[in-house]
Order: structure tokens, then C-alpha cells, then sequence
């Protein structure tokens, strides 16, 4: 396989790709030159399968732990996983990788000049989902955000060769609110692994206790811890919004849908009084276009 021709995904990384759809923000769109879509895709299936290991949603088979040289006794274990992952990462960097999600990476690495560190963050949050399932001050959470999401924001400014130190700043804080706001959408999904993203001094704050967001819908105190964490998201995708303005062309287009997608499903949240306990509330494609040109406005 040379630097510039993509790796086959396979059977095995096919379905992990599928899941770009679901996305907040646009992962790859159309609009994109060719070279750059298939490198953020190619970043995506990392992303996603690192996330799919941390979470317990690897396919049924073992396909990716037999790929990944983990034996059938230890297919379960999440942190052996992600060891055996790790690993496979280096040989993205030094040899040739045995996943196919991580072969299709090898060349947009080689292409673009890709450190390993942004790579080796999102691991390393994953291993910290399968040890820290509680998070008590909201600076606890923003460290976590550090290695779960801004390694992504990073990835795609050094795909698109963007990368400034004041750009990342702003690009970190637009990510971090991602993650905030996905965890919001996620209140219950996340209770159902044993994980709660909402620091528990907010929670003390608001009077929620953990029983309260097992309820099918939300009290008015799960509400209103809701609605102050979805304020915080917002202020800082205001903040990393000049990321949009300090770019041209179809990034600057590109990197509006992430900040657009991060208020339209705020809104959704707010529409649905701020009730995220029946399932994530998803903005329409309505919404998002609206954000979408507020957002390249400097309006929003």
C-alpha cells in the first residue's frame, strides 16, 4: 500500500464508517475536495472505533479483537482492547497495522504528517471511561474533554493544514462543547454504563441525585442542571465560533457545520424543555441550516 492509495476498509470497518451519519456535525461532506474527504473519514473510523472499544459496541463476531490479536478469552475486555489497539496504532506510524480501519489511517497520516499524540488522547479518554465513571467539578470534565474531543478539532486542522496555535485554541473550545452537548443528549444512555458526565458539584448545586436521572422524563431540577450545562456549551462554541472567520473556502463551510451542529442541537434540547431523559433530543435539517448560516454571518 503507497501513501496515497487508500486502504480497503473491509467488513470490519464498513459498519464503523455507517455511523458518520449520526453525527452532530458534519463529518465529511460532499462539498469537500476528494483528497480531504477521504482523510477525515479515514480520522473518523479511528475516532469511532476507539469510541465503539471504550463503549462495549464493537460488533457481535469478535471480527475487530481477532483483527486487533486479542484472543477470544479476553474479546470482552475493554482495556485489553484498547492495549492491543494502542499497538496497533504504532505500526500506523512504524510498520503495517493489522486493522483495516487502521490501514485506511496509514496513508492520510503519511499524507499529512499526522503526530501520534491527538491519536493517543482519544485512547487514552477511552481508558479513562473504563476507570472514571464519576466526575466531580466541571474542570474535571473539561480535562476529560481534552483527550476525548479536542484531539479531533486538532486532526482536522492538521489534515487541512490550518494548524495555528490561536486556531487550535479556538477549535478546542468549540470541541470540548461537542462533547458537552453529546453528553447531554446522552444523560440516560450514559447511566445505563454506569457513567455520568454531569459534574457532581453542578448536581449538588441543582439538588439532582443519580436516581433522579434514571426517571423515564425529567424533574424540574434535572431540567434546570440541563439547561446551566447547555448554557456553558453554548458560551464556549461562541467562543471558539472566530475559527469559522479566520479560514476561507470550503473549511470555513466545513468548520461552520461543526459549530452549527453544536447549536441546533442545543436548541433542540432547549425545544424539548431541556427533558433529555426519553432519548437525545436531534435537531431537523431545518434547524441546522438556519445555524449554519447564522454561523457564517458571525451571527448566533
Amino acid at each position: 500500500m503507497t501513501a496515497t492509495t487508500p486502504a480497503r476498509t473491509g467488513d470490519a470497518g464498513r459498519g464503523i464508517l455507517d455511523k458518520a451519519a449520526d453525527e452532530n456535525f458534519p463529518v465529511a461532506p460532499f462539498f469537500l475536495p476528494r483528497a480531504w474527504r477521504d482523510d477525515l473519514m479515514a480520522v473518523y473510523g479511528f475516532a469511532r472505533l476507539v469510541d465503539d472499544i471504550g463503549d462495549g459496541d464493537l460488533a457481535p463476531g469478535g471480527d475487530d479483537a481477532r483483527l486487533l490479536g486479542v484472543s477470544p478469552a479476553e474479546a470482552d475486555d475493554r482495556l485489553a482492547l484498547l492495549d492491543a489497539f494502542e499497538a496497533d496504532l504504532a505500526r500506523v506510524f512504524d510498520g503495517t497495522p493489522h486493522h483495516p480501519l487502521l490501514r485506511r489511517l496509514q496513508p492520510t497520516v503519511r499524507r499529512r504528517d499526522l503526530a501520534p499524540e491527538p491519536f493517543l488522547g482519544l485512547i487514552a479518554a477511552n481508558r479513562q471511561d473504563q476507570l472514571v465513571t464519576r466526575y466531580e467539578t466541571y474542570d474535571d470534565l473539561l480535562a476529560y474533554c481534552e483527550l476525548s474531543a479536542n484531539p479531533v478539532g486538532r486532526l482536522v486542522l492538521a489534515v487541512t493544514g490550518t494548524s495555528t496555535p490561536e486556531r487550535i485554541r479556538l477549535s478546542d473550545a468549540i470541541c470540548t462543547a461537542l462533547q458537552i452537548v453529546e453528553h447531554l443528549q446522552d444523560v440516560a444512555e450514559d447511566l445505563g454504563r454506569d457513567r455520568i458526565y454531569l459534574p457532581a458539584v453542578d448536581m449538588k448545586r441543582f439538588h439532582v441525585q443519580e436516581a433522579d436521572l434514571a426517571r423515564k422524563t425529567a424533574g424540574a431540577s434535572v431540567r434546570a442542571l440541563v439547561a446551566y450545562e447547555a448554557q456553558r456549551a453554548r458560551d464556549l462554541l461562541n467562543e471558539g465560533a472566530p475559527l469559522v472567520g479566520s479560514v476561507h473556502g470550503r473549511l470555513k463551510l466545513l468548520l461552520a457545520g461543526f459549530v452549527a451542529g453544536g447549536r441546533a442541537a442545543i436548541a433542540a434540547i432547549a425545544a424539548a424543555e431541556y427533558d433529555v431523559l426519553p432519548g437525545p433530543p436531534k435537531p431537523g435539517k431545518g434547524r441546522l441550516l438556519r445555524e449554519v448560516g447564522l454561523t457564517l454571518r458571525g451571527e448566533g
